[in-house]
């Protein structure tokens, strides 16, 4: 498996958007949080949340690809259920069906960060430091905030062994974490 210096090499080789890839640093930190809390192999989700969109610049207009591609260039790179649940974050187009934990964790963690990050943005500061708990908790209840953000998506948190709330919670807290580096 690599190594997160090899992991950020690779990011920064597929990805030249400055948002993907603070998007990608955004899953990655509530990834390794989530791993904490279910007691789970940090550093292998962490990876998973920074690499998941590794693609995404190669396969903008063809959805199909989004998640296959990372898993050809990610085999033999990182264990085979960290590239299923890459696959899988893109259920919809890859067919790759979120089953395992790790799978449904980075489908809600992707959510999530759009969802935190938007909350961030129409605060009058555009910085995390503003967003609440109880902020984030009306944004989520809210579907005419941040409309592409899937609800869904951030629910399957349940299925996973973590409440709605606590998910919002650790979501938050992971990013307040590295605000500096999102420059939030």
């Amino acid at each position: 498996m690599i190594d997160k210096k090899e992991a950020n090499y690779l990011l920064k080789k597929y990805l030249q958007d400055d948002k993907l890839l603070k998007h990608s640093l955004s899953v990655e930190a509530i990834m390794k949080k989530l791993a904490i809390y279910l007691r789970k192999n940090e550093e292998l989700w962490g990876l998973v949340g920074l690499l998941h969109d590794i693609d995404y610049e190669y396969t903008i207009g063809k959805p199909e690809n989004h998640g296959l591609l990372s898993g050809k260039i990610l085999d033999g790179l990182l264990p085979i259920n960290a590239i299923n649940a890459i696959k899988a974050h893109n259920y919809i187009h890859t067919e790759q069906l979120p089953i395992s934990t790790i799978d449904k964790a980075l489908i809600a963690s992707d959510a999530l960060s759009g969802l935190i990050i938007a909350s961030a943005l129409v605060m009058p500061s555009k910085s995390l430091k503003e967003v609440r708990l109880q902020t984030l908790k009306k944004k989520f209840k809210d579907t005419n905030f941040a409309k592409g953000c899937n609800r869904e998506k951030i629910k399957l948190c349940d299925d996973i062994g973590i409440s709605v709330n606590d998910f919002l919670k650790l979501g938050l807290q992971s990013l307040k974490e590295i605000s500096s580096v999102l420059g939030l």
